[in-house]
C-alpha cells in the first residue's frame, strides 16, 4: 500500500468491499514500539447494523488488517472485519 499521511485520513469515509458505508474514521490505534497500525476506530453510519462488529462505546473497531485500499474512501474487507472482531473477543 502506498504511503498516506495520517492527516489525510482524518474524517475519511470507511466503506466495505461490498459498497456498504461503515462510517467515518475517528481515530487509529498504533503499536507504540513498532509503529504498526492495529485498528481503525470508526463512528458508524446511523443505519449500520453494528451487532457483528467489535465495539467500544459509540464506535466500532476494525482491524487494520482488513484494509484493502485507501483512496477517496478507506476500503475494508467486510467479512474479514467481522471475523477479526469475533476472534478478538
Amino acid at each position: 500500500m502506498a504511503k498516506v499521511f495520517a492527516k489525510n485520513l482524518s474524517n475519511k469515509q470507511v466503506m466495505a468491499t461490498d459498497g456498504t458505508e461503515l462510517g467515518v474514521l475517528n481515530n487509529i490505534v498504533m503499536e507504540n514500539k513498532t509503529g504498526e497500525l492495529e485498528d481503525l476506530i470508526i463512528k458508524p453510519d446511523i443505519g449500520l447494523d453494528t451487532s457483528k462488529y467489535q465495539k467500544d462505546g459509540q464506535y466500532i473497531i476494525v482491524s487494520f488488517d482488513a484494509v484493502s485500499a485507501i483512496k477517496d474512501y478507506i476500503v475494508v474487507d467486510k467479512i474479514m472485519a467481522k471475523s477479526l472482531a469475533h476472534n478478538s473477543l
